[in-house]
């Protein structure tokens, strides 16, 4: 993951560290370009992927392009701080497959139309309502697609509801094209509607991207899926805790006992998700008995800036996302430009969440195309 390409820009290194790691450079062991062609058996005992006992010999430059593929391309992943050896054998049996994943035609087809979607309503948004703050999606346009993904993916591992938190910066897109909220409703909010009969103010302010709503709503399998996005107030995080209570007592009251039917998603930004003490106090409770939600799925939109400050001033540890394992979290890191490889990890990460129950961080490295909000002024807010 040090190396893989997960900036879409270029500027930085994901990991705030542009050197390669001593471990990762090939002269170190000795090895040179006539070593490419030997044959080599790598095969471990209880280990599986690229170590299986059971898998052929490989040829040493063939090896090293696969693990390129795998892990430094633009996906990097961080497992290897898990303990348990049949959490790590499940990790490397998904990623470490003898072809890298390709999405077919259909698929294809299907993540075009979800970008599309998610794109063009944030255009129209810019364009009507140009003078208007509305915390917009651009520069991680992917999370539309990869948010939907994880919708189908989770209807055909048997989940039925997905309680759903997370701050402003691409609510209203996720609102509209996930969660399925009417335009409508969206646009009578940014023309400040009010309801005179029933002195109804909630269409006016700033409420439009703190706002909730639930739905239910078809997937790609037929299988209905609940969807709740929970109401949040200006405080970034502070509706984590509000959707583990929210899962925890759909789960009691409709006899989920395993926990596998309902399953809660909480989207972060980077700078809120390494800076806010109540993240990790929430992730504190993701094993106790009593507090329990059998995992929770985290998205961080990082968009490699908090608000002015660049990630370098912001935080001691390489990356915003290396709280989550102090609880053995595995965290994939993905290149927010690649929609189809945002797609795959995000489809991934239920798959863990429901084999298991235990929380999962998907962090999509991406940008801010506009300042801190539409008002301001980029080279202001985040001067390159």
């Amino acid at each position: 993951h040090n190396i893989a390409n997960l900036d879409p820009l270029g500027v930085y290194d994901a990991d705030l560290d542009s050197s390669i790691p001593h471990e990762l450079d090939l002269p170190n062991y000795g090895w040179t370009d006539a070593d490419m062609e030997k044959e080599f058996d790598i095969g471990s005992f209880m280990n599986t992927g690229f170590m299986s006992p059971d898998r052929p010999k490989l040829k040493l430059g063939d090896l090293i392009e696969r693990l390129q593929q795998t892990y430094a391309d633009s996906i990097g992943v961080e497992y290897m701080h898990i303990a348990d050896q049949d959490q790590l054998n499940w990790i490397r049996e998904k990623l470490e497959t003898p072809q890298p994943h390709h999405f077919s035609q259909e698929e294809k087809l299907r993540i075009l139309d979800r970008l599309t979607w998610g794109d063009h309503f944030e255009s129209f948004l810019a364009r009507k309502f140009s003078a208007v703050k509305r915390f917009g999606l651009e520069g991680c346009e992917s999370l539309i697609p990869g948010m939907k993904a994880l919708i189908d993916e989770a209807s055909n591992l048997d989940v039925e509801a997905i309680v759903m938190g997370m701050p402003h910066r691409g609510r209203l897109s996720v609102l509209a094209n996930v969660v399925r909220k009417p335009f409508e409703s969206i646009f009578g909010e940014f023309q400040g509607k009010f309801d005179s009969s029933t002195n109804d103010w909630s269409g006016t302010g700033d409420v439009k991207y703190h706002l909730g709503m639930s739905y239910t709503r078809p997937t790609i399998n037929g299988k209905p899926m609940h969807v709740a996005l929970m109401a949040n107030p200006s405080h970034l995080e502070a509706v984590n805790p509000v959707v583990e209570g929210n899962t925890c007592a759909k789960q009691h009251f409709t006899g989920d006992t395993d926990r596998s039917r309902t399953m809660p998603v909480l989207l972060h930004g980077d700078a809120a998700f390494s800076g806010q003490g109540v993240v990790f106090e929430t992730m504190g409770l993701s094993d106790l008995h009593h507090y329990t939600t059998g995992g929770t799925v985290h998205i961080v939109a990082n968009n490699q800036i908090g608000f002015t400050t660049d990630p370098r001033s912001l935080r001691s540890s390489p990356y915003c996302t290396d709280v989550a394992k102090a609880i053995s979290a595995p965290v994939f890191h993905v290149n927010g430009d690649d929609v189809e490889a945002v797609c795959f990890v995000t489809k991934l990460a239920v798959e863990w969440r429901q084999t298991f129950h235990k929380d999962v961080v998907v962090d999509i490295v991406c940008y801010r195309r506009h300042g801190h909000n539409e008002i301001d002024q980029p080279m202001f807010t985040q001067p390159l």
